[in-house]
């Protein structure tokens, strides 16, 4: 009984996560030399199932493992890398940090030491 249980809840889950997720189609061509090719169909019947897993699995585990204790059990840095963000806040150091005069194009032991 309880697995007929757990069989029924994930197929409910299932259908309902493929519900939630948004439509990704795009404006592709229909080619029938590519689309009867084996691994194209064992594509199309795969995908749903890599999508709910990611859905359903491994976003709930990468969520709780960025969480305390277990981020720092399994040693996780958590790096929120927004591009503008990052070229922002480069620029702004680049500002504070004093002009460091180029070495002469000469000889590298007549080039001033940097302290």
């Amino acid at each position: 009984m309880p697995i007929r249980t757990l069989a029924v809840a994930l197929a409910l889950a299932f259908g309902l996560s493929a519900l939630a997720l948004p439509a990704r189609a795009g404006t592709t061509r229909y080619d029938p030399r590519r689309s009867g090719h084996p691994l194209r169909i064992v594509a199309y019947a795969l995908h749903p199932v890599g999508v709910a897993l990611d859905t359903l699995i491994f976003h709930p585990a990468w969520w709780l493992g960025t969480h305390e204790p277990l981020r720092t059990l399994f040693g996780v840095e958590v790096v929120f890398d927004d591009s503008a963000e990052v070229a922002r806040e480069l620029e702004e150091r680049r500002a504070r940090e004093p002009a460091v005069p180029s070495p002469p194009s000469g000889d590298p032991e007549l080039a001033p030491p940097n302290d």
